[in-house]
């Protein structure tokens, strides 16, 4: 899912953004369900039950528990500890099953059938079947505050046959099984989702675990869900998941056993291996950019965007943001994934030089162009690019909005910062940020000519094709043409943990608790 980069944490959805504001209000409730003996779910290890319990620090904690209002990059991680969906990723990044154990398409490509496991039930004991699925997209696609509605476009309608969820598409569409996976549709119960306002407060799903306890904003404690479809291999007994601390008490923290498992900044990694800790490397999707309207002046001149271009030094944002973590970036893939095209690796290399000369060529002089850089928070990206644009004669001066999810959905920033934790379906992160329409294309309805051939040619190609990484390539090189984003760099999701927690599955972008065990156990 997409967001925008802050020093602390990157990927916040921005349909998520506009629910943040609509529901502000619910973070002052104590909400207590389901267990009234939470009394006894202190600090220790050891929980009654067996098993032991994860401590998980966390500097993105939901804001919502309704998974198709939350639509957070990061804090779906958090919500799959209640939910499950049809389809889950493996270690490769690839649509595994979870709630669905197989799938197929019509010989067509616009029909998809899910067949569900038999005999699961969610926790509040209604039925996991094809009703449950089709209440969920519909929801998704329906509900008036969904952060989803945009992600499923292709999927016309869903019949419901006992344990089969029958999918009708809009178009040949092969990309669904990779979509609808913990990013996009997290299915909670049909009964408990009549109620919207009470699910994101009392979330109901057929996941790992269920909640016994939420406090909005600060803390949730969850125990194993026994009826989970996987449970024999959920070893842990409990989770206390609570908001992180400032930053720099992460690692004390860890090192005290008040938290067993925390993200983390790159600035913090050393510290917590120098204090014991293990530090993981989760692979993950994010990629940081610099967001251009080329509908308004200047960047409504070509040689301007170009000049842009050649001014940014993509090294220096790796060298002073990420501590050894991160590397260079010309698109919203990192090196070595599917998606990612070498082709366009070294388009529009750092040359100042070249900058000048072409807003010689507009007919700018030096200090003629002056831009407002609007960004939510304060954002060492935003000074890194003054500096740099400075460089080449451009004035930058640096804009706190707080609430700036507002002129930037509605495309009327000129400039601005942006990140993304990308999408299970690499096309689905290619259109958001090239399409017409994309959330994340500042300067929509604009999109670079081709993206969409080569969009439709992705749809059109099965997963499992030998042809697809050349086609999928093919798409991110036509929409790397687009004049409206500038990437910089990406760098991977880190997690220090205690050694007490086992190795984790090295799922991109996913944290997946399968064998995972706390204390040995």
């Amino acid at each position: 899912m997409f967001g925008p980069l802050t020093p602390r944490r990157p990927g916040l959805d921005p349909r998520a953004r506009r629910g943040r504001l609509r529901a502000a209000a619910l973070g002052t409730v104590l909400v207590t369900v389901l267990s009234p003996a939470l009394s006894a779910c202190g600090g220790g290890t050891a929980a009654a039950g067996g098993g032991a319990t994860l401590k998980w620090a966390s500097s993105y904690f939901p804001t919502h528990w309704d998974p198709v209002v939350g639509g957070s990059g990061a804090q779906f991680r958090e919500l799959a500890l209640v939910y499950a969906s049809l389809t889950r990723t493996d270690e490769k990044g690839n649509a595994v099953p979870d709630l669905a154990k197989s799938w197929e398409y019509n010989d067509k490509g616009d029909r998809l059938t899910f067949h569900l496991r038999p005999g699961l039930k969610f926790s509040d004991g209604e039925p996991v079947d094809g009703a449950a699925v089709k209440a969920a997209i519909e929801r998704a696609k329906n509900q008036k505050n969904s952060a989803l509605f945009g992600d499923l476009t292709s999927i016309k309608s869903v019949d419901a046959k006992g344990l089969d969820a029958v999918v009708h598409l809009t178009q040949v569409d092969y990309q669904i099984p990779q979509l609808l996976g913990e990013r996009v549709l997290q299915i909670a119960s049909p009964k408990a989702a009549k109620n919207a306002a009470k699910l994101d407060q009392n979330p109901v799903g057929a996941g790992p675990f269920t909640v016994t306890q939420i406090i909005p904003g600060t803390k949730a404690v969850l125990k194993r869900n026994p009826d989970y479809w996987d449970a024999k291999n959920i070893h842990i007994n409990k989770v206390e998941l609570t908001s992180a601390p400032d930053a720099s008490t992460v690692v004390s923290g860890l090192q005290t056993g008040a938290y067993n498992f925390a993200d983390i900044e790159p600035s913090q990694a050393e510290s917590a291996k120098k204090a014991g800790l293990d530090v993981f490397v989760q692979p993950g999707f994010n990629a940081s950019n610099i967001s251009l309207n080329i509908n308004k002046a200047p960047f409504d001149n070509d040689k301007v965007v170009d000049a842009l271009r050649y001014a940014i030094n993509r090294q220096e944002f790796v060298d002073k943001l990420t501590f050894g973590y991160g590397e260079v970036t010309n698109q919203p893939f990192p090196n070595g994934y599917v998606a990612y095209d070498p082709a366009s690796a070294n388009t529009y290399p750092y040359d100042p030089a070249k900058s000048k000369r072409l807003l010689a060529e507009a007919g700018y002089r030096s200090g003629d162009i002056k831009l407002n850089l609007v960004i939510p928070a304060e954002d060492p990206q935003a000074e890194i690019v003054q500096a740099q644009l400075e460089k080449v004669g451009i004035k930058v001066t640096i804009k706190i909005d707080k609430n700036w999810a507002t002129p930037f959905f509605a495309k009327d920033l000129t400039f601005s910062l942006y990140a993304t934790t990308g999408r299970d379906s690499a096309l689905q992160t290619l259109t958001a940020h090239f399409g017409p329409h994309g959330p994340l294309n500042l300067s929509s309805p604009y999109e670079p000519s081709g993206f969409e051939a080569a969009a439709a040619k992705v749809r059109e190609t099965p997963l499992d094709s030998p042809d697809y990484a050349k086609v999928l390539q093919a798409a991110t090189r036509a929409g790397l043409r687009s004049k409206a984003l500038i990437f910089t760099y990406s760098q991977p999701n880190l997690i220090a943990k205690s050694k007490s927690v086992s190795k984790l599955p090295r799922n991109p972008a996913h944290i997946d608790w399968t064998g995972v065990t706390v204390g040995g156990n």
